[in-house]
């Protein structure tokens, strides 16, 4: 049996976004998940257009509550124990976030009001309570006012496969394109602001070369390690070349995005794993992020055919 919702802890003091007002040419939203998504696809790129005064908002689905807890002093922190990880992982993307510039940064529906849904077959996500199992038009209803508010131009989220399957990417995904669906309507729900149509959505993607050309750098190398075990041939979060659509080159901002995710340390260890890839592929691994143009026009492109800027083609707007 699913337990009870826990109370989320109280937040009040958690330093979160100010959500200043919008006045730049060109508007960033993305849509992630869950604290930390954020900076291993797209921490580079938020920090590039943050420095090139692009106004970028980033909307976290969930807190994260069901996260893995890899700090042994706030094991306590975990779902079954004092189910208070939520709260300080708020702490944690206030942290990521002034490492990459961003200052607006929400929690869809404000904090505790989706719950990080788990795995399928587990537990949390048979909660009524988890993103998972939220009414689709629920959650999306929660972010056309985001949508409105902030006008972008560009809005970023997971495939329809969640980049890797996790219930709460998929749902994220569903959210997002149905929110910008509604956001468009003028007859929808007119008090939650004008209507507004988004340029462009993009996909985050983790190109199949560049993952398996770090799988092959850490074998060379002779590192023992659960993601240099993975078998190349079955890497479900690699995305095919053919699909790429566009790659943001921001390797300056590399530094910027691993102290970023060195800040979210209940779930992420740089020294290892995925993460390595930073050291045995390098900037372009990380320090170089792609994504898949899901809708709108196509830019300008370089010589590899793709474009190297979300914005390309797009007229700036008021």
């Amino acid at each position: 049996m699913a337990p009870e919702p826990a109370t989320l802890p109280d937040v009040s003091s958690t330093p979160t976004s100010t959500a200043p007002t919008v006045t730049a040419d060109r508007r960033l939203l993305l849509v992630h998940a869950h604290p930390d998504d954020e900076c291993i696809g797209t921490g580079a790129t938020m920090a590039r257009y943050v420095d090139e005064g692009v106004h970028v908002t980033l909307v976290t689905c969930t807190l994260g509550e069901e996260g893995e807890v890899l700090l042994p002093e706030l094991a306590h922190l975990a779902s079954d124990q004092e189910d208070a990880l939520g709260a300080h992982r708020l702490t944690e993307l206030a942290a990521a976030m002034a490492e990459l510039g961003v200052t607006d940064f929400r929690l869809l529906g404000g904090p505790g009001r989706f719950r990080d849904s788990g795995m399928i077959g587990t537990p949390p996500n048979e909660r009524p309570d988890s993103f998972w199992r939220t009414d689709l038009l629920t959650a999306a209803a929660e972010l056309v006012p985001v949508i409105r508010e902030v006008r972008p131009q560009v809005v970023v989220t997971y495939d329809d496969f969640g980049g890797y399957g996790h219930p709460d990417h998929i749902q994220a995904h569903r959210v997002t394109h149905y929110a910008l669906a509604l956001a468009a309507s003028p007859t929808f729900r007119p008090d939650l602001g004008d209507a507004w149509t988004v340029d462009k959505v993009y996909w985050t993607a983790f190109p199949r070369s560049i993952v398996v050309a770090g799988i092959e750098a850490m074998r060379a190398q002779g590192i023992d390690d659960g993601f240099a075990e993975m078998d190349p041939d079955d890497l479900p979060f690699a995305c095919d070349d053919a699909l790429v659509t566009t790659a943001i080159a921001a390797p300056a901002y590399l530094e910027r995005k691993m102290a970023a995710l060195r800040a979210h340390g209940t779930q992420v260890t740089v020294d290892g794993g995925f993460f390595a890839l930073a050291d045995n592929v390098g900037a372009e691994a990380f320090g170089t992020e792609y994504y898949r143009l899901a809708a709108g026009l196509r830019g300008d492109v370089d010589d590899t055919g793709r474009e190297t800027d979300l914005f390309s083609g797009i007229r700036a707007t008021g």
